[in-house]
């Protein structure tokens, strides 16, 4: 399995890609700056999150690796791998309707709470990469 080795990076496709799954150890990296923006992220096996300007953006639990970030007004899509199943809980908009598409297939719509907070299971099991998208409605 491939990794980001240096825990955060910027993208030729303007996206990012970050964490990584296999650390026995907790790892940081702050103050990463990609368009404009600052991020900050914590990973390990265990965990995974991100910050972007001191905001949540990503968790999963257990930790995992995310390749081609990116998000804007209609949603966010990502790549993303690691040893074993995860939850993960994205920060997009408050109190809106997203629908969630896992490895192409539709979960469905679901609503963020008061905080903007979605929360959704993927299995990834070393499987590879599992594409993730979430569309605003």
């Amino acid at each position: 399995m491939a990794v980001v080795e240096e825990l955060l990076r910027s993208e030729n496709n303007g996206s990012i890609s970050f964490g990584n799954h296999e650390l026995d150890k907790k790892a940081k990296l702050e103050n990463y700056e990609h368009a404009g923006d600052i991020y900050k992220v914590k990973t390990y096996n265990e965990i995974t999150k991100l910050e972007k300007n001191g905001s949540f953006l990503y968790e999963s639990v257990p930790g995992t690796s995310v390749y081609d970030f990116s998000e804007n007004a209609d949603g966010i899509s990502f790549m993303v791998e690691g040893s074993q199943d995860a939850q993960i809980t994205l920060g997009v908009a408050d109190d809106a309707e997203y629908e969630v598409i896992v490895a192409d297939q539709s979960a469905g719509v679901m609503k963020t709470n008061l905080s903007g907070k979605l929360s959704i299971s993927v299995e990834l099991g070393g499987n590879g990469k599992v594409a993730v998208r979430l569309v605003k409605k």
